[in-house]
């Protein structure tokens, strides 16, 4: 169910973040910058061996905030 007011948002596997956005690598380095604090945010299920889920949205913004005008300039 979706929330009122609220636009609707896939929820990625890391496996699916890769397929998608093949600039992180494989899995393995999306665990990568989890661990060093860096990367997308992501939802973490209960425990310490849950699983770990992107929103796309995340990504998104991860990978906006990253870019880079030409000219050395962040984009707006």
């Amino acid at each position: 169910m979706q929330k009122p007011g609220k636009a609707t948002d896939a929820v990625l596997t890391p496996a699916e973040v890769c397929e998608l956005y093949p600039i992180f690598r494989n899995p393995q380095a999306l665990a990568d910058l989890r661990y060093r604090g860096d990367g997308p945010d992501y939802i973490k299920t209960a425990g310490r061996a849950g699983r770990v889920y992107y929103r796309q949205s995340a990504v998104e913004r991860y990978l906006d905030d990253r870019t880079v005008k030409a000219g050395g300039q962040r984009a707006a």
